[in-house]
């Protein structure tokens, strides 16, 4: 069995792996829980790490997981049972029936162990939760569920109409797909308690977790992680506006003016005792966003500038342009809608002028129209953000109007939430832009949040 402490350090390591910013302090206060909780309760001990670990409730998703890996029930597996599907289907439905929470975790372990193993080797690792789950199926048990719920039911109640019954019917189903899916989440951690077994804790808690919100792709990620990404944004604002204002008084103390210095430092037998810095000008610098909002792109365009909306007040000026083939300002859009976020991609394809007669991505039109329409928005104090993943569906790419845009802003950068690799595939033309401006992966919030406090101008 491994070691209490290897087992505590081995939890905030992989924590400290999924994105969770946990010190030294916090690990200590953890091992100081431990020690006065003991193990003989283990929900104790889950709730007493999470308060010492966790700073947000939010991170529970990553947290609970991990734990259960490193802090299994029980080490080692249970008694082989008889593999009996149709007897442990009847147990089932009677501990769902009953929402007997001991019965459900012993009977996660005896399904994973008659049902979910694979390979035939004496040293096999394999116990699959899909594989389990496939031949137990639980999701089927709702109807004999029901029914038993609704004869213990029969006589404690008094008759209702049947729009009462029907509603009542309605929140029952819901209570037990709960039951369902929280048994469902009980198998997939006993089987990875089993393979971390054999393979070891570290290596599964790598491979098996999903990622935190802030490190799933953006191209791939769902509702319910670009809600959380949402939620996220002023938060990250104010952590980012933190760092730029340090850069900018940083850059204000300015640099060593040579000229200055050398001839002060005459008087001192020609040794520069006292450094003579060029002061800088107090001016904000402006900012311009030009977002693709097309499908392919629009949750990681919606994300960037509702962070960059919070960071409005580090800026003289802010203007975000929105296009899939026709480009048009949503600076006003992304004002009105910073009390509704969520649908901030929706209110700029119905109230923007976003899209022509057809809706696939053009950059060569959009960036040609940019030009010709907007151009005055950019100057030599103006930092120009491009966000887009360069796919031109096969279209003409319009190298002179981003070099047009170059050569009148302080700087333009390019970010891309493709990975390099496919830069130049298919019908990118991420390479030839690369030529021409500074281009970034950017593939989720936490590389989008680096780069912004590294190449925001201050």
């Amino acid at each position: 069995m491994t070691a209490l402490p290897d087992r505590l350090t081995g939890l905030v390591r992989t924590l400290r792996t999924h994105g969770l910013r946990i010190g030294p302090g916090e690990t200590v206060d953890a091992a100081a829980a431990l020690e006065v909780l003991g193990l003989g309760d283990r929900e104790r001990v889950r709730e007493g790490l999470a308060a010492a670990l966790l700073h947000h409730e939010g991170q529970r998703a990553v947290f609970d997981p991990v734990f259960d890996l490193y802090f299994p029930l029980r080490v080692g597996a249970p008694a082989a049972s008889d593999g009996d599907t149709a007897e442990l289907r009847e147990r089932l439905a009677a501990a769902l029936a009953a929402n007997d929470q001991a019965a459900l975790g012993q009977l996660a372990a005896e399904a994973v162990d008659s049902l979910g193993g694979y390979g035939a080797s004496p040293g096999s690792d394999g116990f699959s939760a899909h594989q389990t789950l496939d031949r137990l199926r639980p999701q089927t048990l709702l109807a004999r569920v029901r029914a038993t719920l609704a004869q213990e039911a029969q006589g404690s109640q008094g008759s209702q109409g049947s729009q009462g019954a029907d509603f009542t019917d309605r929140l029952t189903d819901d209570e037990i797909r709960r039951r369902i899916e929280a048994f469902r989440q009980r198998v997939g951690t006993e089987a990875r308690r089993r393979v971390a077994e054999r393979r070891g804790a570290d290596e599964i808690a790598r491979r098996a977790l999903r990622p935190t919100a802030d490190r799933v792709d953006f191209l791939v990620a769902g509702r319910a992680q670009l809600d959380e990404l949402r939620r996220s944004v002023h938060p990250l604002a104010r952590k980012l506006a933190t760092r730029l204002a340090a850069r900018r008084r940083r850059a204000a103390r300015g640099r060593i003016d040579l000229r200055r210095t050398l001839r002060g430092s005459l008087s001192t037998g020609g040794v520069p005792m006292r450094p003579v810095l060029r002061r800088r000008r107090p001016a904000r610098p402006e900012l311009v966003l030009l977002c693709d909002v097309s499908g392919s792109v629009a949750g990681f365009a919606n994300f960037t500038m509702l962070l960059v909306q919070a960071l409005h007040d580090q800026f003289s000026k802010v203007r975000v342009y929105a296009f899939v083939n026709r480009v048009d300002e949503v600076t006003g859009l992304l004002r009105k809608g910073a009390a509704d976020p969520a649908g901030l991609g929706d209110r700029i394809v119905v109230e923007a002028a976003v899209t022509g007669w057809h809706g696939s991505s053009d950059y060569g039109t959009s960036l040609g129209e940019f030009t010709e329409r907007h151009l005055d928005a950019v100057g030599p104090r103006t930092a120009v953000f491009v966000l887009g993943d360069a796919r031109t569906n096969m279209a003409d790419p319009n190298l002179p109007a981003l070099r047009r845009i170059a050569e009148r802003a302080r700087r333009v950068y390019w970010l891309n939430p493709e990975p390099a690799s496919q830069w130049g595939t298919g019908d990118s033309a991420a390479l030839a832009y690369a030529g021409l401006v500074e281009m970034h992966v950017c593939r989720n919030a936490h590389q989008l949040g680096g780069l912004v406090a590294r190449l925001l101008p201050v």
